[in-house]
């Protein structure tokens, strides 16, 4: 009886430590598995972009992904999203964006809303109290060198900076290189307080650091944009959990605007401001990974 007794717990032992042995294989092939999937963000050069993906890139980090950075235009972000190239792209600004994310509407999808309400347009210096609208350009066109400066060439809101100038019939043109180089001529012209017309837009430390206004557009050209994260179809089953945590995504724009400042103004690594915000919003965090 003894001998049946011990043959049986012996068995039921054996029975455990299978089960934990194949536990133990499992949880490392799931590891093994993470570790192996490579999560790709396209970054523009634009300051809105470092914030939200260094957030993400850390949290996705944390599950046990790698994590690859690629910097294009947006066009190019697009465009790499869509091949397949890329997984993911936290700063598609909507309406602006849309006729790129036409384009490629098969194979990228919306996951969540980053932030709304982001404004943008025309922007001069409040000293310049006689200009309040676009039509208040017109006529004064030589005070301004005839110049309006934007950003890069590929941005969407190059094309429609455009059709403004043409619609209200502006003699001028669009001065295009990079949100840097837009933003010095600004500067030079804002110190000696001289007419300068430029690009500008919400989340951006330019309202901080100088006294602008958004003119009034009477043909909407623009208008309040929702800031959203797209990924490519094919993340779902690539990598299931960044997209929930992707899919319940969202920052305030004032908490966007406090990260710019800070990367600006204080010259602190991303990284660590990413990883500040996460430690003193861990319950944010927390709900977008649905804990």
């Amino acid at each position: 009886m003894k001998k049946i007794v011990l043959a049986s717990l012996m068995a039921v032992l054996l029975v455990i430590m299978a089960a934990c042995g194949s536990d133990d294989k499992e949880t490392g092939t799931e590891s093994n598995k993470k570790e192996d999937t490579t999560i790709t963000f396209g970054v523009t050069p634009w300051t809105s972009t470092v914030p939200p993906t260094k957030i993400a890139k850390l949290i996705i980090e944390d599950m046990g992904y790698t994590v690859e950075e690629v910097n294009a235009d947006v066009g190019n972000v697009v465009i790499g999203l869509g091949r397949g190239d890329l997984d993911v792209f936290m700063d598609l600004w909507l309406p602006v964006h849309e006729v790129k994310i036409e384009k490629n509407k098969d194979n990228i999808e919306a996951l969540s809303i980053s932030y709304d309400n982001a404004a943008l347009g025309i922007v001069v210096p409040t000293y310049m109290t006689d200009i309040n609208s676009v039509s208040d350009l017109v006529g004064k066109e030589d005070m301004f060198n005839n110049e309006l400066y934007g950003i890069e060439e590929g941005a969407g809101t190059t094309p429609t900076i455009n059709e403004l100038i043409d619609s209200y019939g502006l003699d001028m043109k669009q001065i295009t290189s990079s949100e840097g180089g837009m933003l010095a001529q600004a500067k030079r012209f804002i110190s000696d307080e001289k007419p300068v017309v430029f690009y500008g837009w919400r989340p951006h430390t330019m309202f901080n650091k100088y006294d602008l206004k958004m003119l009034e557009d009477e043909k909407n050209h623009f208008e309040a944009s929702t800031v959203t994260v797209f990924g490519n179809k094919e993340l779902k089953e690539k990598a299931p959990e960044v997209h929930a945590f992707l899919s319940n995504w969202n920052i305030s724009i004032d908490d966007m605007e406090e990260l710019i400042e800070v990367l600006e103004n204080d010259g602190t690594d991303p990284e660590e401001l990413a990883r500040e915000w996460i430690d003193n919003n861990q319950d944010k965090v927390n709900k977008m990974l649905g804990k």
